[in-house]
């Protein structure tokens, strides 16, 4: 892969550069809440979209965007717990 200087950029620098591309230590909850983030925010960004999701559940434009807003904050709501590895004694 290359950027438009023609200098090739690695992996690691793609994946510094966006957030969403993850890393090897990222857990199924992050990857999949970092999915639904973007495409939420794709949703509120790209107006026609969000009109469409406004007639469809017949509400007003700026209720669907406040909406949405709102579940990007915990889109699949809250983390699961974190489990402690067991001692053997």
């Amino acid at each position: 892969m290359s950027n438009p200087g023609g200098a090739s950029i690695s992996a690691e620098q793609l994946k510094a550069r966006y957030i969403g591309t993850g890393h090897a230590d990222m857990t199924k909850y992050e990857w999949v809440t970092n999915q639904h983030r973007d495409t939420l925010c794709s949703h509120v960004g790209h107006y026609d979209q969000l009109s469409y999701y406004a007639v469809a559940q017949n509400e007003s434009i700026g209720r669907v965007r406040t909406q949405m807003l709102e579940k990007m904050l915990q889109p699949c709501g809250p983390p699961p717990q974190k489990r402690e590895p067991e001692t053997q004694e």
